[in-house]
């Protein structure tokens, strides 16, 4: 088997013994058949490790990694450890995946040259968001895809997630999930990304995320994950920017952190969680020079100087008036 063509597909499986089956079933019905699956069942106290077992047994493509529970950043490192193909890829054990996912994304980097291949992605789930893929397919060339992964885009979004990519393995040697914290992916795609000189965007939502299911991570600890993960990861972020001479992205993601942070503001106190409120507010109080300085800056839009300034300053005005837009503002513009 050419190595360079064979994709190695890591599954992260952890007490997802309703979900791990249409995963499974999802990765073999794939239209590119050069696949190496590996699960890692990290710890598993249901079923979850029998079902590894079992499709190991009938699958030679198939290979298990069972071992004590360590988060999946330390699950996704072992099943990388054993991984064999060129390109890589992230699948979590409860979400599944569109039958011509990988030989899409495989496609698509052998026909522009790109390193990394980066696809849509539909949530399954109440509360999901609406999709409005284009299914075009986008070259995008070093620091253009960094621009729009720390900045956005209106049409191609770039998560953090790892699962909605295909990496080829060059660009993540070296580069491991930091073990034992939550928010992994943010710097581990931030590394890879700077190191490709080119990515395609494929604007298909190849990649199903399940968002309501009980117990995920994404649905527990939010002022934990948010303070003790999300928040030193983005700074992180932009250290990393700075340390590899790209000053101005590093700008560009202090402000977008910054912005983030008045959208986490406002989750808190809608959510009633006060002392979150609170505790994100005096931060960024205390930051207060450095993020005056970022807001100087000729892409920063008006409207958000003008948030920040009445977020640092009075806070719960800057909250009441956000609900008053969105109640009354709002509406009254959608009837136009």
């Amino acid at each position: 088997m050419n190595k360079v063509e064979l994709i190695s597909v890591i599954v992260a499986a952890y007490n997802i013994e309703d979900y791990l089956e249409k995963c499974i079933e999802s990765l073999l019905k794939q239209s590119y058949t050069e696949l190496e699956i590996i699960i890692v069942d990290d710890g598993s106290t249901d079923a979850t490790g029998r079902i590894c077992d079992s499709y190991a047994e009938k699958y030679d493509n198939i290979k298990v990694i069972h071992k004590k529970n360590g988060g999946l950043s330390d699950a996704r490192n072992a099943g990388l450890a054993i991984a064999e193909g060129g390109y890589i890829g992230y699948v979590d054990g409860d979400d599944f995946v569109e039958p011509d996912m990988y030989r899409a994304m495989w496609q698509a980097c052998q026909e522009s040259g790109a390193e990394i291949a980066i696809c849509a992605y539909r949530q399954i789930g109440r509360g999901a968001m609406e999709m409005h893929p284009t299914n075009k397919q986008v070259v995008l060339f070093g620091e253009e895809a960094l621009d729009i992964y720390i900045c956005g885009h209106e049409q191609y979004h770039i998560y953090n997630s790892v699962w909605s990519k295909l990496f080829a393995r060059r660009v993540i040697e070296k580069i491991s999930f930091p073990v034992g914290r939550k928010s992994e992916d943010i710097i581990y795609t931030t590394k890879a990304m700077v190191k490709a000189q080119k990515c395609v965007f494929l604007d298909t939502p190849y990649y199903n995320y399940v968002i309501d299911r009980e117990g995920s991570i994404m649905n527990s600890g939010l002022m934990e994950r948010r303070f003790q993960d999300e928040i030193p990861f983005s700074r992180e972020q932009i250290a990393y920017f700075e340390e590899v001479g790209m000053g101005k992205l590093a700008e560009k993601a202090a402000y977008h952190f910054y912005r983030k942070m008045l959208f986490y503001y406002i989750d808190f106190q809608d959510r009633r969680m006060k002392e979150a409120a609170d505790k994100l507010i005096r931060m960024l109080q205390s930051e207060k020079r450095q993020i005056i300085e970022i807001y100087q800056k000729e892409y920063v839009a008006m409207g958000d100087r003008v948030r920040m300034k009445m977020a640092l300053r009075t806070p719960k005005l800057y909250y009441y008036t956000v609900k008053v837009y969105d109640k009354v503002i709002i509406p009254l513009r959608q009837r136009k």
